[in-house]
């Protein structure tokens, strides 16, 4: 399969930046891949918000940071407006935040897919969902 956009759900990020075991191999991996590819990564400001509220466990202050800078550069952020709250309100999604994140990428015209380690509360999104496993080995990475 060939993407062109892709969305980042929260623990794909933290994972990244956490260095999580064993799932920062695939994460960084797509990361990676995507930057190789120009596939356009995308995240919310939730998701970045989050981020930082769990990795500042693991991760120095500082450096954390840089860190999230750097991420600023590479992904697009979609930011949470009243519209996307209000439409997750009334969304068929049982987990909130999960509907926030779906309706987030269901903004952006064309939205490949959604790469999450959360399936079970992604299973009625609109848009594809993969594992970063089965996205790994959907997309062809040279």
């Amino acid at each position: 399969m060939v993407f062109n956009q892709i969305f980042l759900d929260t623990n794909i990020l933290v994972d990244i930046v956490a260095n999580r075991k064993p799932f920062s191999k695939d994460a960084i991996e797509i990361f990676d891949h995507c930057q190789r590819k120009k596939i356009k990564m995308y995240s919310t400001s939730i998701s970045i918000a989050n981020l930082h509220y769990i990795a500042k466990k693991i991760v120095d202050e500082k450096e954390l940071r840089s860190i999230i800078d750097d991420l600023l550069d590479t992904i697009s952020i979609i930011p949470i407006t009243e519209t996307i709250l209000r439409k997750s309100l009334k969304s068929s999604h049982k987990d909130f935040e999960d509907a926030i994140q779906i309706t987030a990428a269901q903004s952006i015209h064309n939205m490949d897919c959604i790469v999450t380690r959360d399936l079970k509360d992604f299973k009625n999104s609109e848009i594809k969902v993969f594992t970063p496993d089965e996205f790994l080995t959907k997309t062809t990475i040279l």
